[in-house]
């Protein structure tokens, strides 16, 4: 019997006898030649156990209790399809479930079910954007929508970009791109600028680009989480005076924790003025640009050199799905071309393993596209709408009547605090107040901000209602009276 904390066992239809099995006169690779029951039965039996894995997902919590651990290492032997599917049922139980209403704790909204069929098919053909020969569609589907994407949000006609396997890399790649551009290869007095609240894989790109810690110099956030544009200026000016060359400012639009963002013109214009490249680690908040209605959020956006885009954190693409997209991309060949004497020319301009780090990628630009296209703009727009409203409905449930300290900004993150409580107060309050929230079927994230534990909710999650938001309030506010209560 499966324990009150797992989804019921599914009755998954039986594979057929495979017409070889597992032998060494038989491998299980699909039917060239016809269609193949081994292949419809496999994939039949996993789809059963998605979809209910899906639909009970409200049942089980946002953060799983232990589960069984299937076998991992191979036998010597190969396993039939029922046996792998109930594996793999067992491995399922001990997923994290973005699924449910009250997983709020991360940028890891449910997926787009086009989406999910896109991951399917994108696996099936295994193409390699490495190269066109090796992925003759999906190469032009992947520049022409890098392109549609750079223009949706602002960049010139004629931009485009390279996906990614997540923000980290689109970001180390922008910055290894803006120092080729700018002539900077193997300087090492070489310096980035970012806000003090900048994301960490800043801090990663300079280990990888042979940059000493120093070479990120950060800057200081006005109350509201933005970079100090001012600070900036003065920052810039002092390198200039002294001779310091400056690879690349990066300015975010959507910090990791409130959801704030730079002052994307102002800074825009500092680094025209001394002729420094501007990125924008937009992973959070550029899909905002995709919506007219939204796009003031990051007004400016349209004139950084290079952008971060993450479809993945919150219209439901699934993951990996990030895109380093650039107003000139043929930056992107001068940087990381070395040709590829293996491979036939290509028709479409420089071959996808040119234009990036990666060479081997799989077509993750098909669930982008599929997801895309299911959603339609007005879709896109609804995603957006829809967490910017519960954002503005929880921020009034909590900040009425001052027990709790919220921090914000421009899209759907808000974090939040007792007033009063020094850093060991918010340590036990925020670890007392999180199993609090998940004994009730809400999960939210514990950041360390500014050296204190906050909570954070992240109000992507489509599924979540009025009644949730309701729920998380009473508990957040209830749980501040018994913390100014608490000895400790």
């Amino acid at each position: 019997m499966p324990s009150p904390n797992e989804p019921p066992l599914v009755s998954v239809p039986q594979a057929p006898s495979p017409r070889q099995g597992i032998t060494t006169t038989g491998l299980p690779f699909p039917d060239p030649q016809a269609l193949d029951p081994d292949l419809q039965g496999l994939l039949q039996g996993a789809s059963a156990l998605l979809g209910s894995w899906f639909s009970s997902a409200i049942h089980q919590p946002p953060l799983p209790g232990l589960a069984i651990q299937p076998p991992v290492a191979p036998g010597l032997r190969g396993i039939g399809n029922n046996a792998l599917l109930a594996e793999l049922q067992q491995l399922m139980v001990g997923a994290y479930n973005p699924n449910h209403p009250g997983a709020l704790a991360h940028l890891d909204p449910p997926p787009l079910i086009a989406s999910v069929v896109g991951d399917l098919i994108a696996a099936g053909l295994n193409n390699n954007l490495l190269a066109e020969e090796l992925s003759p569609s999906l190469s032009r589907l992947e520049k022409a929508l890098c392109s549609w994407l750079a223009e949706a949000i602002g960049l010139p006609p004629g931009s485009g970009g390279v996906p990614a396997s997540g923000g980290s890399l689109s970001n180390l790649m922008a910055l290894v791109v803006a120092r080729h551009q700018r002539g900077l290869d193997g300087v090492g007095e070489a310096v980035v600028l970012c806000s003090a609240d900048a994301h960490v894989s800043l801090a990663k790109a300079m280990r990888v680009m042979g940059l000493p810690p120093g070479a990120l110099r950060s800057i200081a956030v006005d109350d509201a989480g933005r970079l100090d544009a001012t600070r900036l200026g003065e920052e810039l000016a002092d390198l200039d005076s002294h001779g310091v060359p400056v690879i690349a400012v990066v300015a975010t639009a959507g910090t990791t924790v409130r959801g704030a963002v730079d002052p994307l013109a102002a800074i825009a214009a500092l680094c025209h003025q001394h002729g420094v490249w501007l990125h924008v680690d937009g992973a959070i908040g550029a899909v905002f640009a995709l919506a007219d209605s939204h796009r003031h959020r990051v007004a400016g956006l349209d004139l950084a050199d290079s952008v971060t885009v993450n479809p993945q954190k919150l219209l439901g693409i699934t993951k990996t799905s990030s895109l380093l997209l650039l107003a000139s991309p043929a930056a992107l060949g001068a940087t990381f071309a070395t040709g590829l004497p293996y491979m036939e020319p290509s028709r479409v301009g420089c071959h996808g393993g040119e234009s990036g780090l990666q060479g081997t990628r799989p077509a993750e630009v098909l669930k982008l596209w599929l997801g895309l296209r299911q959603l339609g703009l007005e879709g896109i727009a609804a995603v957006l709408d829809g967490a910017i409203g519960r954002r503005r409905q929880l921020e009034h449930l909590l900040a009425g009547d001052g027990r709790l300290r919220v921090l914000g900004g421009s899209f759907h993150l808000l974090a939040f605090r007792p007033e009063g409580l020094d850093r060991d107060g918010c340590d036990l309050w925020s670890q007392r107040t999180r199993q609090l929230l998940l004994r009730e079927g809400l999960m939210l994230s514990r950041p360390n901000y500014q050296g204190l534990h906050h909570l954070k909710a992240v109000l992507g999650n489509p599924h979540t209602g009025s009644e949730h938001l309701e729920s998380l309030s009473a508990i957040l506010l209830g749980s501040c009276d018994e913390a100014a209560g608490s000895p400790g």
